[in-house]
């Protein structure tokens, strides 16, 4: 699950003196318990999600540090008028008897946020309490993707498997899906009407990479054959319309390769089976593929070197056999 929810509260929470320590550092003023609203909030687990993907035990525990101090939106939109709260604490922790969908002890990343009471936070309060506000989503960045089936990490390298195929590994059929391991970056928490997957949905925003590298293209293309939403920096946007105008330029080269094999084809045609007209020919052409072009004219191609002598009919005779016969002393 990278989709979470608010936790509902046994009682209405209150606010210890070592959590007002903690919201406090965050604040520019010493606010009082009375002027501060908490609730909790369950960022994301160690479920397989509708995506195929879940994230490690080790990821969770990197993440219960990189949320802290992180602001809750309203739809990812990313805007100072959005922020709604606040992550003061965080961490995680097992739910006993439960397991996850691989038979592993279910463990969840479990966070405090506060907000201040506010006329302005009195309406989100209210929904928050009467469980209308209470999906959220996580928005954040991993630098690594292990697939389950090889083990390779394929935000770095590519693999074979599908996920959500299942592959025969070790003589029992295993599902494959991706590992989500060593985040690098926590950007937001949101609270979202309806989570782009059931419990799960790392928003697929791009950001530049913290290293200076540059964001592979199939990644980017990846995420946006996703149901999610898609942010592109301007540079990233450069580097689609750049990928863009290379794929046009390699398609009219492909539609001229195919307007000549066709031409080759109905040509060949015409001499191989006559009996056909050209106008057929050209008609049949225009449906085939490229790869269907390439095997009529090989196939034609070959029937003419049975039909015509690959050997002129007045090619001298071999000079050995004229010595062999001693011709060169008749007269």
């Amino acid at each position: 699950m990278k989709d979470g929810y608010v936790v509902k509260n046994k009682s209405e929470s209150k606010i210890s003196d070592e959590e007002l320590v903690l919201i406090n550092k965050f604040t520019r003023r010493n606010l009082t318990k009375d002027e501060i609203y908490t609730f909790n909030v369950v960022l994301c687990d160690n479920e397989i999600d509708r995506e195929n993907e879940k994230f490690s035990n080790k990821s969770l525990e990197k993440l219960a540090e990189l949320y802290i101090g992180k602001t809750g939106i309203i739809d990812h939109q990313a805007s100072s008028e959005n922020q709604t709260a606040r992550i003061f604490t965080c961490k995680t922790e097992f739910v006993e008897k439960k397991f996850n969908k691989l038979n592993e002890p279910y463990k969840r990343l479990v966070a405090k946020a506060y907000m201040p009471k506010s006329d302005k936070n009195k309406d989100i309060i209210l929904e928050i309490d009467s469980g209308i506000k209470k999906e959220v989503s996580v928005g954040c960045l991993v630098s690594k993707k292990i697939c389950s089936i090889c083990g390779k990490d394929v935000a770095k390298e590519s693999c074979s498997h599908i996920k959500g195929n299942l592959y025969k590994k070790d003589g029992i059929s295993k599902l494959c899906y991706i590992i989500l391991d060593n985040p690098t970056d926590a950007y937001e928490w949101s609270f979202v009407a309806v989570p782009a997957q059931r419990e799960a949905g790392v928003i697929k925003s791009f950001i530049p990479t913290r290293n200076g590298g540059d964001i592979k293209m199939e990644d980017i293309l990846k995420s946006l054959n996703s149901e999610n939403p898609v942010t592109l920096s301007s540079e990233q946007s450069q580097k689609l319309l750049k990928f863009m105008d290379s794929l046009r330029k390699k398609a009219e080269i492909g539609a001229f390769y195919k307007e000549e094999l066709k031409n080759e084809v109905v040509k060949l045609s015409a001499m191989v089976q006559p009996e056909i007209s050209s106008n057929l020919m050209k008609s049949v052409s225009e449906k085939l593929s490229i790869e269907e072009l390439k095997s009529f004219r090989d196939s034609f191609k070959s029937k003419i070197s049975n039909l015509i002598p690959s050997k002129p009919q007045l090619i001298s005779e071999n000079t050995d056999s004229l010595k062999n016969s001693n011709n060169q002393f008749k007269i």
